[in-house]
């Protein structure tokens, strides 16, 4: 099945062209940004050699459903998605942080608290805790957003003393932050999910207000548990089923790779790709409460070409 693991579009007005682990933008004069999703699956900040079908889509999909619900709590870049696998929007100057959330003792959080960490992004996490526990209340952990490698924890108290955000705005991040996944866990609690932990990222449009840009509650920035049989898997002390990217990161770890120097991406078979690709359409439609219906795939890049362009053109910009 074909994915699309790369563009190299030239759309009227285009200026620039910046390629991301998982997303590419083009940016068009008057601040117009068109984010294309590809299908490249990364972990542990490494792209992997085989793309994921319609993931490009679902993660394009979920972000726009969710930046639709989201748009009275806090304004976004969105305006428009002319193609299942494209977002366009307005072009803001980001903040060189990711907020991230966490309601439980999830993930790269687990993984420093079993290291004998009490203590994450300044934030104290209690004693006595065990995986996948809830926190008394939600915990942001920053962390430094890398054009390329692994982005880096960092405290509010850092952030604020180099200068990397103004206290002020910093403050209004973690109010948005704190907005965003409250409404978030109430939407997954609809569909029967819990909100473990997410990652915001914001910016400044051309006027200088805060913005939400980028996706939000995907299964490529967030962690999602099923509340059925949640209490009951704590209580033994048994994994939790998750919808997240969490299961390709244990898959690669037991697999020996962890990103690190001198490791290799282990093999991932044909038949393991599909079964990646059947987790990301359950989460779709899980967190949605829609059926996914996947986009024509035999010829990717026209129709992504065709569709961006016909809504260019209808729209004069």
């Amino acid at each position: 099945m074909q994915t699309l693991m790369e563009s190299a579009f030239s759309f009227p007005g285009q200026i620039s062209h910046y390629k991301g682990k998982v997303r590419e933008v083009y940016r068009l004069e008057n601040d117009v940004l068109i984010m294309i999703a590809s299908d490249r699956l990364s972990a542990f900040d490494v792209v992997m050699p085989k793309g994921i079908p319609f993931k490009g889509q679902i993660l394009n999909q979920i972000a726009t459903h969710m930046l639709e619900a989201t748009k009275d709590i806090v304004p976004n870049w969105l305006i428009a998605s002319p193609d299942p696998n494209v977002s366009v929007g307005s072009a803001c100057t980001p903040f060189k942080v990711e907020m991230v959330i966490r309601g439980y003792l999830s993930g790269h959080a687990a993984r420093e608290y079993k290291s004998g960490k009490r203590m994450l992004c300044g934030v104290p996490m209690p004693e006595g805790m065990h995986e996948n526990d809830p926190f008394p209340a939600p915990i942001i952990t920053p962390a430094t957003k890398a054009e390329s490698g692994h982005d880096e924890d960092i405290s509010r108290e850092e952030i604020i003393k180099q200068g990397i955000v103004a206290e002020a705005d910093y403050l209004q991040l973690e109010k948005y932050t704190r907005a965003l996944f409250k409404k978030g866990t109430e939407m997954a609690a609809d569909q029967g999910l819990i909100l473990v932990d997410t990652k915001y990222e914001f910016g400044k449009d051309a006027a200088g207000n805060i913005v939400l840009i980028d996706e939000i509650h995907t299964p490529d920035s967030s962690r999602y548990f099923y509340q059925d049989g949640y209490q009951e898997r704590q209580e033994k002390g048994e994994p939790q089923k998750q919808l997240s990217k969490e299961f390709v990161r244990q898959w690669l770890i037991s697999n020996g790779f962890q990103g690190l120097e001198g490791q290799r991406v282990p093999f991932m078979s044909d038949a393991y790709i599909e079964t990646v690709s059947q987790r990301y359409i359950e989460l779709y439609e899980q967190i949605t409460g829609k059926t996914f219906k996947p986009a024509p795939v035999t010829d990717i890049q026209n129709r992504i070409r065709a569709n961006v362009l016909s809504y260019l053109e209808a729209n004069s910009f």
